[in-house]
């Protein structure tokens, strides 16, 4: 793709990546207009990417589902410089064939499903075609990945759920759900970081705090991290969020 094509928005054939202009100081690098498995993965695997070149005059690197917003210094770099910069990453592989690193942190999360803490596990589950039992092993077999941090300081987007999980929201607003719902829609999880009203249909809780603005790193998950899902029941939930520890009984595995 050329320099002066990738800066031009809706230019790009479908499936390659795309060089956008984001504000003053910014390029978005796009690699699909839906959330499609192969496009999440090759956001993350740039991001690695991008994050281990340490390419000079960056300000901040941002991923989301399938694109990823960098941040350069105008007074340093011309936006056409650092889209040039991008363009020689991008056209080092097929990003859309490429596969993210293992995840070097795996995050072990007690959540506690149905009843109280999940109220919309038996709809959700009938959607998907499944019973709530089976919903809620299918769940915590699948291997989650953060896609994104966003609405929210802190707030994961996990996923991809099967396709049977892909969700359309609530007719209905809810008008609040707690700190710590996991909220399920469009093959994702979500966990709350605060009290919120939500489309998206609770089917667990969790006492893990994805935001601590007090500690040196306010945002425990990052993109790219790994989660797994542990089923604890509603009476250890509410202990563990008596408790007050932010860690919510979570432990973190790292990797060699």
């Amino acid at each position: 793709m050329m320099l002066e094509e990738a800066l031009r928005p809706g230019t790009a054939q479908a499936h390659s990546p795309q060089i956008l202009p984001a504000g003053g100081d910014g390029l978005l690098v796009r690699f699909a207009l839906v959330a499609e498995p192969r496009a999440i993965a090759a956001a993350q695997s740039f991001h690695q990417r991008v994050t281990e070149s340490d390419l000079a005059d960056l300000r901040e690197v941002v991923p989301s589902l399938v694109s990823v917003l960098l941040r350069f210094d105008p007074e340093a770099v011309t936006r056409a410089e650092m889209a040039e910069r991008l363009e020689t990453l991008l056209s080092e592989d097929d990003w859309l064939s490429v596969a993210p690193h293992p995840a070097q942190r795996v995050w072990h999360l007690p959540v506690a499903f149905g009843g109280e803490h999940g109220p919309d596990l038996e709809e959700a589950a009938k959607l998907a075609g499944l019973s709530p039992q089976a919903a809620i092993d299918e769940i915590t077999a699948t291997p989650l990945s953060v896609l994104a941090i966003g609405f929210a300081p802190g707030q994961p987007y996990l996923g991809l759920l099967p396709e049977h999980w892909n969700l359309a929201r609530r007719s209905e607003l809810n008008p609040r759900v707690p700190k710590g719902a996991l909220c399920v829609a469009v093959r994702q999880l979500v966990l709350f970081a605060n009290a919120s009203p939500t489309g998206w249909h609770q089917i667990a809780r969790t006492a893990f705090d994805v935001f601590r603005p007090d500690q040196t790193d306010p945002v425990p998950l990052h993109a790219g991290d790994e989660v797994r899902l542990a089923p604890v029941s509603g009476t250890e939930m509410d202990a563990l969020l008596k408790a007050g520890d932010p860690m919510g009984g979570a432990r973190c595995e790292v990797r060699s």
